[in-house]
């Protein structure tokens, strides 16, 4: 897979390389910026369900 994204990327090597690292910038963004708050909404990742032993 990622043999077949640097054969389609234009330009010479040091090119393909910046461009690589833009799509790995503009992915990691991505998921950040959407994926991750949305799959901790949907599935609660942040509740807690264990209580203490005395309470």
């Amino acid at each position: 897979m990622y043999g077949l994204i640097w054969r389609l990327l234009p330009g010479p090597r040091w090119f393909k390389a910046i461009e690589a690292l833009i799509l790995v910038a503009a992915v990691v963004a991505v998921l950040f910026t959407w994926v991750y708050p949305w799959a901790a909404q949907e599935l609660n990742l942040l509740d807690s369900t264990v209580e203490s032993p005395g309470g």
